[in-house]
């Protein structure tokens, strides 16, 4: 009980950073459409989208395998905790990029 309630969390934390870098760049995409000269932040948008596809998809499949056994739940852990760290990277590395103000 207690390994699936783990595994919940972090496929849902996985999840959680994959949506926020997907929207991230859907805001900056549709910013970049708006403005003249934006075609190079919609470049490197589309070059990033498979990134955020792939996270998203990785959590999903742990919030799936959540709902296994002991051995899916542990890979669920894995592949949860995985894809959050990686959307979490990914979208810090893209608001680093972008950032502006201060």
């Amino acid at each position: 009980m207690v390994l699936t309630l783990i595994a919940v969390l972090a496929a849902l934390a996985g999840l959680l950073a994959a949506v926020a870098h997907g929207g991230y760049l859907a805001m900056l995409g549709a910013a970049a459409n708006r403005r003249a000269g934006g075609e190079p932040v919609n470049q490197y948008v589309r070059s990033r989208v498979p990134v955020a596809a792939v996270t998203l998809g990785v959590s999903l499949l742990a919030l799936l395998l959540a709902t296994g056994g002991p051995a899916a739940d542990i890979l669920a852990i894995l592949a949860g905790a995985g894809s959050g760290v990686v959307g979490y990277q990914a979208l810090q590395s893209t608001r680093t990029r972008y950032r502006s103000g201060g």
